[in-house]
């Protein structure tokens, strides 16, 4: 059985469950017509030059679900945060786990939901903003979630609201008995003069099996409302991941996103992000810090639609061992976005001979009135720094690693919400070596 058929046996069995309005159901039926159409993407697209899915797609995977409740089994992936002060949901195979969640923010402050709910609670927003960003018409996996798009968060900030406690979302992939995939869909929307605060955790539990996360996140950003939104990934060498984050950002608005991605098999990140309105702030910040085979794929996009905004974009990777990845970063700049500022950089570590990366920012200015700059540097660390270490009597692999993380640390100090940027920093200390 070939993936596409795969998947359409899981299409059958799941239609009957879900209960959507109307629009949403034709939106679906259309997102999976689409699929069927459109080819899985292979070196021979562009956009996936160097990302191979043929050993991705050549399983055969069960529609994943959570047959019974194991606390014990998910509770260290859902305590790595301060979860007693934040609104926590968990997914297990993209299903909500009502049980393992909890939220404290009251119903006047904000509308959190699995999406599920949302369907039969909040259909006329659901109907106004879910499919409106994340356009599946020519990308298979967005067209698959869509399809599938039954589970997942559903967040609403009010207007004139400052969410103060953080969302925490934990998405747990388990293939315990079998290869299991998963669609994950996500909306956010943050009303105007309002903010909030979202961090979307992938982790996966350690088994013989694989797992396929396919996820999509549509963001929506108001008039003069703020996101902050981060993406950490912490799955095991048998789990991958394809993800589309899509952001639509209003007048005077503010998205500031943070990926990082620290394991996993197979990692491809999409981050598409159009500034519809005049001064915005827009800030894209990645760290891929990984070992072994691990392939991270960043692709990123940034539409300067309007005059007057700003995106600044800085993307690191180290990679050690056989670890490989890939960074895609587009500027556009349209006709009429004057006034517009953009800065882009790519910069890569490579701490073994078998590490590579393909690097490929990009520009493309239709407008004349503009301060843009975009580039990259890959290499290995630095001797100088390193020696300088060394002569001050500190052990070479301790000066490595020194220098390892403070190359890291230049994202790291971006991660404003402190529990999140001290998980993170706590992995990579211990993965290169540094003494807490």
């Amino acid at each position: 059985m070939d993936f596409k058929e795969n998947i359409l046996t899981h299409f059958e069995a799941l239609k009957t469950k879900i209960k959507s309005p109307e629009i949403i159901d034709e939106i679906r039926a259309s997102a999976l017509y689409k699929f069927t159409k459109l080819d899985v993407p292979t070196p021979k697209h562009e956009e996936w030059k160097y990302t191979n899915l043929k050993n991705l797609v050549n399983k055969t995977y069960e529609l994943g679900s959570r047959t019974r409740l194991e606390t014990d089994r998910y509770a260290t992936f859902i305590n790595q945060y301060d979860e007693e002060t934040a609104n926590i949901l968990v997914f297990v195979n993209g299903e909500y786990i009502e049980a393992l969640s909890h939220l404290i923010s009251p119903a006047s402050e904000l509308v959190i939901t699995n999406l599920a709910t949302a369907y039969q609670q909040h259909s006329s927003t659901i109907e106004q903003h879910f499919s409106k960003y994340a356009l599946y018409e020519q990308e298979a996996f967005v067209a698959l979630n869509t399809a599938f798009a039954n589970e997942g968060v559903f967040i609403h900030v009010p207007a004139n609201t400052e969410v103060k406690t953080p969302i925490i979302l934990h998405f747990i992939a388990d293939a315990s008995a079998t290869d299991v995939i998963c669609h994950p869909r996500n909306l956010i929307i943050v009303g105007k003069n309002s903010s909030v605060m979202v961090c979307e955790h992938f982790n996966s539990t350690d088994t013989p099996f694989s797992t396929l996360t396919n996820t999509v996140t549509e963001v929506y950003v108001a008039e003069n409302a703020y996101c902050e939104h981060y993406k950490i990934q912490t799955e095991e060498n048998n789990a991958s991941h394809l993800g589309t984050t899509q952001a639509v950002v209003q007048r005077d608005g503010r998205f500031n996103n943070t990926t990082v991605s620290l394991s996993g098999k197979l990692i491809r990140n999409n981050l598409n992000i159009k500034i519809n309105g005049e001064n915005c702030d827009i800030y894209m910040n990645g760290l891929c810090a990984t070992t072994g085979n691990t392939h991270v794929d960043n692709h990123t996009a940034v539409d300067h639609a309007m005059p007057n905004s700003q995106s600044n974009e800085l993307y690191k990777s180290l990679l050690s061992e056989k670890a490989t990845g890939v960074f895609n970063g587009k500027i556009y700049v349209r006709q009429d976005a004057q006034k517009t500022n953009a800065y882009q950089s790519n910069k890569n570590i490579l701490l073994s001979p078998a590490a590579h990366i393909d690097t490929k920012p990009q520009l493309e200015i239709w407008a004349d009135d503009v301060k843009c700059s975009h580039g990259c540097t890959v290499g290995a660390l630095d001797e100088e720094p390193l020696f300088y270490l060394r002569s001050r009597g500190i052990p070479q692999e301790q000066a490595r690693a020194m220098l390892v993380f403070a190359f890291a640390d230049d994202i790291l100090e971006r991660i404003k919400y402190q529990p999140v940027r001290e998980y993170a920093e706590k992995i990579i200390a211990q993965r290169f070596g540094m003494e807490e």
